[in-house]
């Protein structure tokens, strides 16, 4: 950029397919997912590259370590993982030896997951390594803007998931 641009001035010299439109620039709503698009990727290549994870597997490690125990369908509920896909999920987990499956006493039909001490190691290393990931995700804000952002997204989101 030159003196005479600022960050919301589009470059007359970029190619045409890299122009995008101020008033799009300008949308809340664009913005936000594209930013989601690409942490989304930098999360899922970040923990597939350094520790042979899924951004599933954390979200049922954290829930189980958090909230303790549950049956499937209330991991499903808890993380936001469809029911159709949680079985794959808790296969991959149960493979590594990072959950545990044990029949329901109150239901036999069911089972009722637990975190494994070996998952309870491996949340912890996944905890740092999406720490490294979001310090790149954020790099252009500094630590207050950073808590500020997540404040607002989580207003915004808290906002839009209340029930009615």
């Amino acid at each position: 950029m030159t003196g005479a641009e600022t960050e919301d001035t589009p470059d007359d010299s970029a190619p045409e397919a890299l122009k995008t439109p101020d008033r799009l620039r300008r949308r809340a709503s664009r913005l936000l997912s594209q930013l989601s698009t690409r942490s989304d990727k930098l999360i899922a290549e970040g923990l597939a590259a350094q520790a042979d994870a899924r951004k599933w597997h954390y979200a049922v490690l954290a829930s189980l370590q958090d909230y303790g125990p549950g049956s499937q369908a209330t991991l499903s509920e808890r993380t936001g993982i469809y029911r159709s896909d949680m079985v794959g999920v808790l296969n991959e987990l149960a493979e590594r030896d990072l959950v545990e499956r044990a029949p329901d006493p109150d239901d036999r039909r069911r089972n009722i997951i637990t975190i494994s001490a070996r998952g309870r190691r491996r949340l912890h290393r996944l905890d740092k390594v999406l720490d490294d990931l979001h310090d790149e995700l954020l790099a252009p804000l500094d630590p207050a803007e950073r808590d500020q952002f997540v404040q607002l997204l989580t207003r915004l989101l808290d906002h839009h998931t209340r029930a009615p």
